[in-house]
């Protein structure tokens, strides 16, 4: 008799991160910074969602969080921490590591950093850059994101992109720093060359038992925990639409984008998951450290 499939036993990452629809970077040349407290935030909703969606499926995970959104709705920011999830940060603005100084870097993952840890009352520990922005040209940041107290960051997609990308770097989790771990989201070895294997856009684009094949390839095959990462925008079918974006934006923000709620949920049905800190850092599933007084 043949026996009901079982999920992995090996856990994967689950990661969101938490910036609205007009902050996205390929959005900048279209909205103006100084005109975000005047659109309309669907954040705090689109995360509720998401929390509901993995209380339901019993699943933890990490949310990378925007400074710039916390300080705004620090409720959101307990409830994630209130669930059992890791809070780590995105850092404040949303601007790329690779557009920033070091002295404007580091006062961004500071800020955001304090900000966060101030509203939920426990350490962040974890970073990653807005639009993978840490490549060859801007290494140092690892050594501000040390100097300003983290432990790992996931600011490296080694693949080649027109946007970001690092393709010659490791592929699964390495110390980039004494005291600082980089755990590069996910990709697949195939024909001599990173495939994306993740979430994002990708995710939307490519037909789910894909994305689910490429995942458990990296399980089986590699015998590495897949670090996955979508945006609550993505399951947000009714978000405003931008006028005046060109094809290429437009196509790469709304693809599929009304499928993807139950994209995830058939996701985290189909595997294992887990908080960032528990499975790269060894935190014990209990959640570390209680919250600070």
């Amino acid at each position: 008799m043949l026996m009901p499939a079982q999920k992995p036993l090996l856990r994967n990452a689950m990661t969101i991160d938490v910036e609205d629809y007009f902050q996205v970077s390929a959005f900048a040349p279209y909205i103006a910074r100084s005109d975000w407290d005047a659109r309309e935030c669907r954040v705090e909703r689109n995360i509720e969602r998401i929390l509901a969606l993995l209380a339901e499926r019993n699943t933890q995970a990490t949310f990378f969080t925007l400074g710039w959104v916390a300080e705004r709705y620090p409720q959101l920011v307990r409830a994630i921490v209130d669930g059992g999830h890791e809070l780590a940060s995105h850092g404040y603005g949303h601007e790329r590591a690779s557009d920033l100084s070091p002295q404007q870097f580091a006062q961004d993952v500071g800020r955001a950093k304090k900000l966060l840890e101030d509203i939920a009352g426990q350490p962040v520990l974890g970073y990653r850059a807005p639009s993978f922005s840490i490549g060859e040209g801007n290494l140092w940041a690892f050594d501000t994101l040390l100097e300003a107290g983290y432990r790992y960051s996931s600011s490296v997609y080694p693949i080649a992109h027109d946007h970001y990308g690092m393709p010659d770097s490791p592929r699964f989790a390495y110390p980039v720093r004494e005291g600082l771990l980089e755990v590069p989201v996910t990709t697949l070895r195939m024909f001599n060359r990173n495939l994306p294997s993740s979430g994002g856009g990708y995710f939307r684009l490519l037909p789910y038992a894909l994305s689910r094949w490429l995942i458990r390839q990296v399980n089986e095959r590699d015998q590495q925990a897949a670090v996955f990462y979508f945006h609550p925008w993505e399951i947000d079918g009714g978000q405003p639409r931008i006028p005046g974006i060109d094809a290429k934006t437009r196509f790469r923000h709304y693809v599929n984008i009304a499928r993807t709620h139950d994209r995830i949920a058939q996701l985290l049905q189909d595997f294992a998951w887990g908080r960032m800190d528990e499975i790269f850092l060894g935190r014990p599933a209990a959640h570390a450290e209680a919250r600070c007084a």
